[in-house]
């Protein structure tokens, strides 16, 4: 069982209302501290660096300089910090550009509470957490655009299950229950994925998930 550790949480949003509701949420969840809010991109690289959160809960809809363009300047000043956009776009082009900028995560401004805290833990401990709509509009937008390919065959069967409900937005948990396996094996199997896929994040590897060969259908857990 992971130890429990503080995540600190810094959230840059231009909707003061939304920012307030947000800080509320993260001011009254155990195990997360709620380090700053900015309203603007200028604000958020000016404070950021200095501020250094676990993780930042960044809007894409910023005046003036945007959450995806503010993500690629502060990425490099803060290469530990984990970049959560909320967002209202679902669209193929906002998902890319928001995951080559440096985001490790994509959630839509309707997740409820408990699923984003849920998110937050997952980018915490390595994760790369994806609305499940928003995972099958990356292997679509990647099913579309790449030929198939032999490269995956080196997975086994299991990393293949693994690797599915990965694509589908499956948090680790949900993915052991699938399974019937502990967490800390998920773990390592999705490690083992990560290095034979020659990637470093979810995204990374839903994306090449779509070239493998294979059956790609589980059963879903249990309600």
């Amino acid at each position: 069982m992971l130890a429990l550790m503080t995540i600190s949480v810094s959230i840059v949003e231009d909707d003061g209302e939304a920012r307030k509701v947000l800080a509320d949420w993260i001011k009254r969840a155990e195990g997360f501290k709620h380090i700053s809010d900015h309203g603007s991109g200028e604000s958020a690289l000016a404070g950021l660096p200095q501020e250094k959160p676990g993780v930042v809960l960044m809007d894409i809809n910023l005046p003036k300089m945007n959450g995806v363009e503010c993500v690629r300047r502060l990425k490099p000043l803060l290469p530990e910090t984990q970049f959560v956009m909320l967002t209202v776009y679902e669209d193929a082009d906002h998902i890319f550009n928001a995951l080559a900028a440096g985001a490790t995560g994509y959630l839509l401004k309707h997740t409820p509470r408990p699923e984003l805290l849920a998110a937050l833990r997952e980018v915490n401990h390595g994760g790369s957490p994806m609305a499940s709509n928003i995972a099958r509009r990356v292997v679509q937008s990647f099913q579309k655009s790449h030929p198939a390919s032999a490269n995956g065959a080196e997975l086994s069967a299991r990393e293949q299950e693994v690797l599915n409900l990965l694509a589908r937005g499956f948090l680790y948990k949900e993915i052991a229950d699938a399974l019937n396996i502990s967490v800390a094996t998920v773990n390592t199997y999705i490690r083992r994925i990560y290095e034979k896929l020659h990637v470093r994040s979810r995204a990374q590897a839903v994306a090449r998930y779509t070239i493998l060969p294979g059956p790609k259908s589980v059963s879903a857990p249990a309600a």
